[in-house]
């Protein structure tokens, strides 16, 4: 009689096995962590690889239209030889992920300076900006939500809740721009309370951050509207009104912390939108960030201001993201692991 044995599947031995036993000895929130970490440098991978193909499929001559049609021939192909251009686009990747390596984002074809000076000079306005815009938007829309959610629960003010719920949708509904153009054209030049561009004083930040905010302000609300309507709706709360607890001390302490997930979850989201919106707010308000520099870099073809800006861009998103995981599994660790 013969017998048989049956091998364990999966590899027994290896790195696949000894990274399997070390994932096994990590906390739940420590191996979900690692996998994030894991999908970050995937990320920056694939946007490093984008950056640089996307610009090259751009067609004309970046030196030639940094130089202008007048340059002579001989310094149009010195300058594109001194800037690796005239190499092998396999060769130009290797060059380049080799500068990024050594922390190095070249110099810009348009200006000859920096990529990096020019970034560390021009994103701190572009950070300024979102981070007004995103507390705008999270102070404004939680009163927002929760007042709505209130009306709607009662069933009285039936008029007022669907003007704030209509309100709330055309402010989502109209691009930034036109959101912007509009608030130029009301607070600047009908009530001229506000400069129509410009950057630096108090009084030059308000309408980029109304124009900002909003959008992103009505999009959280009605989050938080529909969110604080399932609270009101639930058992404990129906416990807290039976002791008669006051309204304040059940929104507060015990309606508001159940509707922090899907808050901070959307406000992670929105917090990334507005990293990327500032371009389109700094090109109508004429302010000297990052994304003003980006749409100057696009119209010059300057590949290396553009690849710079892309990758720090991209790179605050994915870097967004990642804390707002992060703070999603100290607070609620069971869905955010188990989505993860």
């Amino acid at each position: 009689m013969t017998t048989t044995t049956t091998r364990p599947k999966g590899p027994t031995t290896g790195p696949l096995l000894q990274l399997r036993e070390l994932r096994g000895r990590l906390s739940p929130r420590a191996d979900f962590a690692i996998r994030r970490l894991g999908r970050l440098v995937v990320s920056l991978l694939i946007v490093v690889l984008a950056a640089f193909f996307v610009v090259h499929l751009v067609p004309g001559d970046p030196v030639r239209a940094a130089l202008g049609p007048t340059a002579p021939a001989a310094l149009v192909e010195a300058t594109r030889a001194e800037l690796g251009l005239d190499k092998p686009v396999p060769q130009q990747l290797l060059d380049y992920l080799g500068s990024l390596l050594q922390g190095d984002l070249r110099t810009s074809i348009q200006t000859g300076q920096s990529v990096s000076s020019t970034i560390a000079s021009r994103f701190p306005n572009t950070l300024l900006l979102a981070a007004l815009g995103f507390v705008v938007a999270v102070v404004g829309a939680l009163p927002i939500g929760m007042g709505a959610a209130l009306i709607a629960r009662t069933g009285r003010g039936r008029a007022a809740n669907g003007g704030i719920s209509g309100f709330l949708g055309v402010l989502i509904a109209i691009p930034d721009f036109v959101l912007s153009v509009g608030l130029i054209a009301a607070f600047s030049m009908w009530l001229g309370i506000f400069p129509p561009a410009g950057w630096g004083e108090a009084r030059n930040v308000v309408l980029p951050v109304l124009g900002l905010a909003l959008g992103p302000m009505a999009y959280l609300a009605r989050i938080v509207q529909v969110e604080m309507i399932k609270v009101l709706d639930s058992t404990y709360i129906a416990t807290a009104r039976a002791k008669r607890l006051p309204q304040r001390i059940i929104l507060l302490r015990h309606a508001l912390p159940n509707i922090v997930t899907a808050t901070l979850t959307v406000g992670g989201l929105l917090l990334s939108g507005l990293v990327a919106g500032t371009v389109i707010i700094e090109t109508v308000f004429a302010i000297p960030g990052a994304g003003n520099t980006l749409v100057s870099a696009v119209g010059t073809k300057d590949y290396p201001m553009i690849q710079g800006m892309v990758l720090v861009y991209a790179g605050m998103v994915l870097a967004v993201n990642l804390v707002v995981d992060l703070i999603l599994i100290t607070i609620d660790p069971r869905t955010t692991i188990a989505e993860g």
